[in-house]
């Protein structure tokens, strides 16, 4: 079963997200926005035993979700979202190489 790395605990309810897999907090509470190579540190602890299948749960602060985006997008060449809308969260997927240019060749 897939897990949805949620990424960040708060006073909000996640429970209809365990629809679509086991929850896996990446923080809890309140986090320093600044302290972006802690959050990076922390992220990539639990986010490196993820699977592409795995989903994150977009909550928190806006640089909170940019990191987890990018490990995620890093690890997995993907991006599997769930958000929140009209009272449901709704999955997004985007598969990344499928429109990029690598500048690496």
């Amino acid at each position: 079963m897939p897990k949805v790395y949620v990424i960040n605990k708060s006073g909000h309810d996640f429970s209809e997200a365990e629809n679509f897999g086991d929850l896996c907090y990446l923080s809890e509470g309140s986090i320093n926005r600044y302290a972006i190579a802690r959050m990076y540190r922390e992220f990539c602890g639990t986010l490196n035993k993820s699977q592409p299948s795995d989903y994150l749960l977009i909550t928190g602060l806006t640089v909170m979700c940019s990191i987890a985006c990018s490990i995620f997008a890093r690890l997995h060449g993907r991006l599997n979202l769930l958000i929140f809308r009209n009272g449901k969260y709704v999955e997004r997927k985007l598969i990344l190489d499928d429109l990029l240019e690598r500048r690496d060749k």
